[in-house]
């Protein structure tokens, strides 16, 4: 099983670095208002996920697998789309307002999590 490095109110989990979270652990992130629904939402995309581990378990036709695949990742893909909204709506507008190397920096990380939607 892979384990998820989690934060803790002191800073980011051990090997994680901060990696990616840009604000050093400092104040509510844009989801915290709606994180039990992101929860349910993420709940409900893993069951489609166990879902596809029975088809393949049961031997359904491959075409009935490969359109659950594409539920399931228009699912994530509108999860990170809504995710990424809260993320300029909260993180990227706090920036703007301090602006300088701040404001930049948040633009620059959320174009780089843009391009890595658009590869994906």
């Amino acid at each position: 099983m892979t384990t998820i490095p989690t934060r803790t109110e002191d800073g980011p989990a051990p090997g994680d670095a901060g990696a990616g979270h840009g604000d050093g652990g400092h104040g509510p992130h844009g989801y915290s208002s709606q994180k039990a629904e992101h929860l349910k939402r993420l709940r409900r995309i893993e069951g489609q996920i166990r879902g596809l581990q029975r088809m393949v378990d049961e031997d359904v036709y491959c075409i009935d697998i490969l359109t659950q695949v594409s539920a399931g990742t228009k699912a994530l893909q509108s999860f990170a789309l809504a995710l990424l909204e809260e993320h300029l709506r909260h993180c990227v507008a706090a920036a703007a307002e301090e602006g300088g190397a701040e404001l930049d920096a948040k633009v620059a990380e959320a174009t780089a999590a843009v391009a890595r939607l658009l590869r994906s």
